[in-house]
C-alpha cells in the first residue's frame, strides 16, 4: 500500500456525478492513487469505477473499500454477520468492475462475535476475492483478536491532530510494531472541526511560511511524525484534492514540528511507563457505572486521599488529567480518581501525567456483571429521584443518577479492561460484592402479570403484581391495585428499551422494594419465562417457575 504513496482520497463526501469524478481525476492528476470508498457509501464505488476507467494513471491505482455496514435512514449500523461480509464483497467487486487491493470491515458489530467477522475475512482472501484485508475502527484488544485469526494488513481508525485517540489507545504502536499501515481517516478532525483545525494560529503561520494549504500542514505533521501512517482525507471539489495532496511535496523542519507537538498530542512521541513506587501514589479506580467505584474511592479518602472525581469537578476526563498534573506539581501525592476509564485510551492521559511526575499508578479494576450495575444504577436513581424516571428524563439526563439503559450497553461494549502493561505498577482486579442495604425491609410475593388471573384471589391481596403492559387500557393499574398489595406496570412499547421498567431490566422490582420498604433478599417471584427467572437472579429474589403448570 505505501508504494501507492502516503496520502489517499476518501471518498465519502464526493457528491454529484460529475463533481465527483472531476475530484478524483483532480486527485490522480496531482499524483494521489490511493482510493478508499465503501459498500455503504451509496454509489460512491461505482463513481469511483467510472473516474478511474476515464483516467490514464488508473491502472496503478490502490483501491480500498469496506463492508459490513448498512445506513438505514442515514444511520450508520454495523453489520459483521460472514453472509453480509461475503455480499458485500461480491456487491463491491461487480460496482468497481477492478480487483478490489484491501477490503476492510467496516467496523465491530456488538451483535455479532467479532471472530466470526475476522474469520470471514480471512475466507476473503483465501478464496482469492480480494488481495488484502484489514479492519476498522477497532480497539487495541479487537486488533490483537483480529491478528492472531486473519492476515490483517491494515488498520483504519481516526485520526487527526484533534483525535490523538490511537496513540492513547496502543492501536499506534501495535501497528508499527505489527508492521501495518494505520490508515486515518478523518485526518482534518472530520467536516465539523475541520474549519477549526485550519484555523489555528500555528498552523496558518507554518502554511504562509512555506506558501502551502493549511490543510497541507495539518496532514504532513501527521505523516512527517509517524512514518506508517496513511492519511485518506475528504474532499468535496477538485481543488480541495489538490491542496491535500500539496502534503506529499510539504516537508516541515525541525521548530516546526517542535511547535506543533508542543501543541498537538497526536504528533507526540508518548508513552506511559510503569515508575518505581515514589513518595507518593495515584490509585485509578476502574469500572462499569454502578460497579461501586465510589465507595470505594471513598475509603481512600478517609485515609488521606484527595478525590478527582467528574461527577463532582464537572469537565472531561482531559481535564481531570490537567487537574492531577496540577495538583502533582503543588506536591500533593496521594490522589485516587475513580471514574469509568473503559478504554486504555482513556486511562493513558492519567497514567502519563503521573509517569511524567514521577508517581506511581496503582490500578483497581472492579468487575462488575452487567445485571448488577443495572441493580446500583437504578437504586442510585431512586434514592435521588424517589422514582424510576420517565424516558424523556433520561434523555435529558446529565448526572450519573439519569443514565438510560441503552447508554449503559454502549459503555459495557466499549470496555478494555485494564492490563499492567499500560503503565500500572500495580493491577487489582476485584470481582463485585454488593454491600448490605442500610435499612432493611420485609419479605414479599411477586407475581409476574401473566398470573395475576391464576392466582387465588386471598393470595393475590397479599402480593405485588410486576409486568409490561404496552397495550393494556389505562384502567387496568387500578383494577390490579384493587385486589393486591401493590402493582408496577410498564407501558413503553417494544423496539430498545428506553426506560429502566421493562422486564427484565430491575426497575420495577425496584421501585416497588423502594416505595414498600421490601427486601427483595427474602422475596420471591412467581414467574412463567427465563427472563423472569433473570429478573428474579438480578435482584437476589428466589424464583418460582410456573410455565409448566
Amino acid at each position: 500500500m505505501l508504494s501507492s504513496g502516503r496520502i489517499g482520497l476518501g471518498t465519502l463526501r464526493l457528491s454529484g456525478r460529475e463533481t465527483a469524478i472531476a475530484t478524483i481525476h483532480a486527485a490522480l492528476d496531482a499524483g494521489l492513487l490511493l482510493f478508499d470508498t465503501a459498500r455503504a457509501y451509496g454509489d460512491g464505488e461505482m463513481v469511483l469505477s467510472e473516474a478511474l476507467a476515464t483516467h490514464a494513471a488508473a491502472a496503478r491505482a490502490f483501491v480500498v473499500t469496506k463492508g459490513g455496514m448498512t445506513r438505514p435512514q442515514e444511520k450508520w449500523r454495523a453489520d459483521g454477520r460472514a453472509a453480509r461480509l461475503r455480499h458485500d464483497c461480491e456487491t463491491s467487486l461487480g460496482a468497481l468492475r477492478r480487483p478490489i487491493d484491501l477490503y476492510l470491515s467496516h467496523a465491530p458489530d456488538p451483535r455479532v462475535k467479532w471472530a466470526t467477522t475476522v474469520r470471514a475475512l480471512a475466507r476473503l482472501v483465501e478464496e482469492k476475492l480480494v488481495r488484502a484485508v484489514g479492519v476498522s475502527n477497532v480497539t487495541l484488544a479487537q486488533l490483537d483478536q483480529a491478528l492472531a485469526l486473519a492476515p490483517i494488513a491494515a488498520v483504519q481508525v481516526a485520526f487527526s491532530l484533534l483525535d490523538d485517540v490511537p496513540l492513547r489507545s496502543g492501536v499506534l504502536d501495535r501497528c508499527r510494531e505489527r508492521g501495518l499501515v494505520l490508515m486515518a481517516h478523518s485526518p482534518l478532525g472530520g467536516p465539523r472541526r475541520a474549519k477549526t483545525l485550519l484555523a489555528t494560529p500555528l498552523i496558518v503561520e507554518i502554511a504562509r511560511r512555506h506558501d502551502a494549504p493549511p490543510a497541507a500542514v495539518a496532514l504532513a505533521s501527521l505523516l512527517q511524525a509517524h512514518p506508517h501512517v496513511v492519511v485518506i482525507p475528504g474532499a468535496r471539489h477538485p481543488e480541495a484534492a489538490r491542496e491535500v495532496a500539496a502534503a506529499a511535496s510539504l516537508l516541515l523542519d525541525d521548530s516546526e514540528r517542535a511547535a506543533l507537538s508542543q501543541q498537538f498530542a497526536a504528533v507526540r512521541e508518548r508513552v506511559a511507563v510503569a515508575v518505581a513506587p515514589s513518595r507518593g501514589e495515584v490509585v485509578l479506580v476502574m469500572g462499569l457505572p454502578g460497579a461501586g467505584k465510589s465507595e470505594l474511592a471513598a475509603t481512600l479518602v478517609a485515609k488521606g486521599f484527595e478525590r478527582l472525581n467528574r461527577d463532582q469537578l464537572g469537565g472531561s476526563l482531559a481535564s481531570l488529567a490537567a487537574r492531577l498534573e496540577e495538583r502533582l506539581a503543588a506536591g500533593t501525592r496521594r490522589l485516587v480518581l475513580d471514574n469509568t476509564y473503559l478504554t486504555r485510551a482513556a486511562r493513558a492521559d492519567v497514567l502519563s501525567v503521573a509517569a511524567r511526575r514521577g508517581v506511581a499508578v496503582r490500578g483497581i479494576f472492579i468487575d462488575v456483571p452487567l445485571a448488577q450495575a443495572q441493580v446500583n444504577l437504578v437504586w442510585r436513581m431512586l434514592e435521588a429521584h424517589g422514582r424510576l424516571l420517565a424516558p424523556e428524563e433520561l434523555r435529558r439526563g446529565r448526572d450519573n443518577t439519569t443514565i438510560a439503559p441503552t447508554s449503559l450497553w454502549r459503555l459495557q461494549r466499549s470496555l478494555e479492561p485494564p492490563v499492567v502493561g499500560e503503565g500500572f505498577e500495580s493491577l487489582e482486579q476485584r470481582p463485585f460484592a454488593r454491600a448490605p442495604r442500610s435499612r432493611e425491609g420485609r419479605g414479599a410475593r411477586l407475581v409476574t402479570l401473566d398470573l395475576a388471573e391464576k392466582v387465588p384471589a386471598e393470595e393475590l391481596m397479599t402480593s405485588f403484581v410486576v409486568g409490561w403492559a404496552p397495550e393494556a387500557p389505562p384502567d387496568l393499574d387500578p383494577q390490579i391495585a384493587a385486589r393486591c398489595a401493590g402493582v408496577a406496570l410498564c407501558r413503553h412499547g417494544g423496539g430498545p428499551p428506553v426506560c429502566w421498567c421493562r422486564p427484565p431490566l430491575p426497575g420495577l422490582l425496584l421501585a416497588l422494594a423502594h416505595a414498600h420498604d421490601l427486601d427483595l433478599a427474602v422475596s420471591e417471584l412467581h414467574g412463567t419465562s427465563r427472563a423472569h427467572r433473570a429478573w428474579a437472579t438480578a435482584v437476589g429474589a428466589r424464583f418460582f417457575d410456573h410455565s409448566q403448570k
